[in-house]
């Protein structure tokens, strides 16, 4: 295991298989994971309650932007 692997773990998709699912499931977790370890920084008080906040809220928009272009439009034919 490297330190990629360590520091940013993935399950195995089980869902209904596409390309758009497959890659929205890989940065639903990537969004997991960061979120934890902004918790834990906040909750070790290297991270300001505000500043934690901030990082989280402009995690979750990008994580509904990729969701809105993987899985909200229409598959190209």
């Amino acid at each position: 295991m490297d330190k990629y692997e360590f520091l940013y773990p993935q399950s195995r998709y089980h869902g209904k298989f596409t390309p758009e699912n497959f890659l929205f499931d890989a940065n639903l977790q990537e969004f997991a994971t960061r979120v934890s370890y902004i918790a834990s920084l906040e909750n070790s008080g290297k991270l300001s309650p505000q500043e934690a906040y901030r990082q989280i809220k402009n995690l979750w928009k990008e994580l509904k932007a990729s969701k809105k272009c993987l899985l909200d439009t229409p598959p190209s034919s």
